[in-house]
């Protein structure tokens, strides 16, 4: 595995983050636009562009204050998603040493740090700058890992954050609730229309829901399986090139993938942001694991065991 630099990643996350935000109002006006055409498909193509143009400014208000408000508050949903609340140092000094220890050797801000009371072992970074920075740990990764395992864990979330893997995860997790409400609103709309005319265009009208709904999902899906999988061996390098102990983080993860499961996460936009999975395992060969965000464990340990 190659560690392509620090400097090279952030550049890549940044243009990411850049080319998100400024493909998504093409595409979602693009999405307005074809849900407008097919509930209208019998109107004059004058009357359809009218109110496309009388629509888009509603959107455009609407999905703006939308993503400024997750923009913003995006550390406090996420707690309150995952049940974090803030690890104290008096109460785990361990933790605190380990994170500042890892910090100094890179230049780096301390993050805040916040603990999941749980059992499981799991981890996860978020942030979108210096001041909002943090890795959560469990209460299991912490009381049931050695010290070099739990440094390699520590190293690879503060890999998410020098890599700025976090902020272009927010930027794509924003995104994806957008999308999947403009899918309902969709769905609802065209279904209370087509029950209102009839049986006879029906038919055509939840056709078109489907379409519309599948194209959604298959945006949140790619969003998600483009941005997550190739970030998590990325952040196991990192964390190897941080501590010169691979072998410390792929015994962690060998920990780790026997008890990943945290009960309080229920919602898969925020599971991507743990170094596992922390939801229960879908049927092997369901589409959905096809676009699975977090790479085969196994994978990962025997990568990190060719640093060795």
């Amino acid at each position: 595995m190659t560690y392509v630099g620090i400097q090279t990643q952030i550049r890549r996350n940044n243009f990411n983050s850049v080319l998100l935000i400024i493909a998504f109002p093409i595409v979602l006006l693009g999405m307005v636009y074809a849900i407008i055409f097919f509930a209208r498909q019998k109107s004059d193509p004058q009357l359809i562009n009218e109110t496309f143009v009388n629509v888009v400014p509603f959107v455009i208000i609407a999905t703006t204050i939308w993503f400024l408000i997750a923009w913003a508050s995006h550390n406090a949903l996420i707690r309150m998603a995952t049940g974090a609340k803030p690890l104290e140092r008096i109460e785990n000094k361990r933790v605190y040493n380990l994170v500042e220890n890892l910090c100094i050797s890179k230049g780096m801000r301390v993050p805040h740090i916040f603990i999941i009371e749980d059992e499981s072992l799991n981890a996860f970074a978020s942030g979108i700058s210096e001041r909002t920075f943090s890795v959560t740990l469990s209460r299991g990764i912490i009381d049931k890992l050695e010290d070099d395992e739990l440094e390699g864990v520590i190293a690879h979330e503060l890999s998410h954050i020098r890599n700025r893997d976090v902020r272009l995860m927010i930027v794509s997790i924003i995104f994806v609730g957008i999308f999947a409400f403009v899918a309902e609103m969709a769905f609802r709309s065209i279904r209370f229309g087509a029950l209102s005319r009839g049986k006879k265009d029906s038919g055509i009208v939840i056709l078109v829901v489907i379409v519309v709904s599948a194209i959604c999902y298959l945006i949140a899906l790619l969003l998600r399986f483009g941005v997550s999988r190739s970030r998590e061996y990325m952040a196991d390098a990192g964390a190897a090139e941080m501590t010169r102990k691979p072998y410390a983080l792929a015994s962690a993860l060998r920990k780790i993938s026997s008890d990943p499961l945290i009960e309080a996460v229920e919602n898969r936009d925020v599971a991507q942001l743990f170094i596992e999975n922390p939801q229960p395992e879908e049927k092997k060969f369901s589409f959905s694991n096809l676009f699975s965000t977090h790479p085969p464990i196994q994978k990962r340990i025997e990568l990190l065991d060719q640093f060795a």
